[in-house]
C-alpha cells in the first residue's frame, strides 16, 4: 500500500504524469518495430543508431543549443539511410556498416565533448547521455509534444502498413512480385527506427536502447508463433515493462533506464520458462 500511495504523491506533478504518457508511447512504438528488426536480422541498427544519436548530442552540446532533439533526429535518419544503402553494397555487409558506423560515431561524439564541451560536469553528462538517468523527468513541453507526436505518428504508421511491413519482413521477393516497393519499405523502416533511437534516448539512453527494441519482441517469441500474436505480446510486454520500470525508479530514486531493462530482464526470463513448460506439457 506505501507503493502505491507514494505513486500516488508523485502523480500529483505534471512532469511526472507526462515522463509516464511519453514512456509509454515510446515503449508501444519501439515493441512495434522491434519485431520486424528481429525476424529481419537487423536488430543491432539499434545499437548503431544509438551511438550515432550519441555523437550528434555530443555535436549540439558543444554549439550549446538549448533543444537538440530535431539536430540529433536529422543526423540520426542520415545515419539510418546511410546504414541502409551501404548494407546493399556488396562489398561491405549489414554488420560491418553498422559496426563501423556506430564505432566511428561513439569515439568521435566523445573526442568532441571531451575536449570542446562548455559544462564543467563532463563525467555527469556523459553518464545521462548514455544511461538516460532521470532525463526522461526534465523533458520540457517541447519536447514532449514532439515524443508524444512522434510516437503516434510511428504507431500509426505501423498500423496502415501492416500488411506490406509483413510481406517484407519475411519474404521481399514475394513482396515485390505483389508490387510492393521493398526499397521505399526498408527506407521507411530505417526511419522509422531513427526516430524511435531519437525518442529513446531520454527513456534510457544512448547504450540501453536495443532493450527496448530486442528484449519485447524475444520475449513475445518465447510465448507465440505468428507474426500478429508476437507482435500483440511485444508490445504489451513493452508497455507493462517499462510503466513499471519508471514507477519504480520515480519511487525508489534508481536510474529509469537501467531499471526498466531489468524489468524487461525478469519479464524475458518469465516468458522463457513459461513457455518451456508449456511446451512440454
Amino acid at each position: 500500500m506505501s507503493f502505491f500511495s507514494e505513486i500516488s504523491k508523485y502523480l500529483e506533478y505534471p512532469f511526472v504524469r507526462y515522463a509516464i504518457i511519453v514512456g509509454t508511447l515510446i515503449a508501444l512504438a519501439s515493441s512495434l518495430l522491434g519485431v520486424t528488426l528481429i525476424l529481419k536480422r537487423y536488430s543491432f541498427i539499434g545499437d548503431g543508431l544509438s551511438h550515432v544519436s550519441f555523437g550528434a548530442m555530443a555535436i549540439a552540446t558543444v554549439f550549446s543549443v538549448t533543444n537538440d532533439m530535431p539536430i540529433v533526429l536529422a543526423i540520426t535518419m542520415i545515419a539510418a539511410i546511410g546504414i541502409l544503402r551501404m548494407s546493399q553494397n556488396s562489398k561491405i555487409n549489414g554488420d560491418a556498416a553498422i559496426a563501423m558506423l556506430s564505432v566511428g560515431a561513439m569515439a568521435v561524439g566523445y573526442l568532441i565533448i571531451n575536449v570542446w564541451s562548455p559544462s564543467n560536469n563532463l563525467s555527469g553528462d556523459v553518464c545521462v547521455t548514455l544511461f538516460g538517468s532521470l532525463s526522461i523527468l526534465t523533458l520540457t513541453k517541447f519536447e514532449v509534444y514532439l515524443c508524444i507526436v512522434l510516437s503516434l505518428i510511428v504507431i500509426a504508421i505501423f498500423v496502415l502498413m501492416y500488411n506490406k511491413l509483413f510481406a517484407v519482413t519475411f519474404d521481399e521477393q514475394f513482396a515485390r512480385s505483389t508490387g510492393t516497393k521493398v526499397n521505399a519499405c526498408n527506407t521507411l523502416i530505417a526511419i522509422i527506427v531513427s526516430v524511435i533511437i531519437v525518442l529513446a534516448i531520454n527513456l534510457v539512453g544512448t547504450l540501453l536502447i536495443s532493450a527496448l527494441i530486442v528484449f519485447p519482441a524475444i520475449s513475445a517469441m518465447q510465448v507465440c508463433k505468428t507474426f500478429k500474436s508476437v507482435t500483440i505480446v511485444s508490445a504489451t510486454f513493452s508497455v507493462i515493462c517499462t510503466l513499471l520500470g519508471m514507477l519504480i525508479a520515480i519511487v525508489a530514486g534508481t536510474p529509469v533506464g537501467s531499471t526498466i531493462v531489468v524489468c524487461d530482464i525478469v519479464g524475458f526470463v518469465s516468458l522463457y520458462v513459461f513457455g518451456k513448460i508449456r511446451y512440454v506439457e
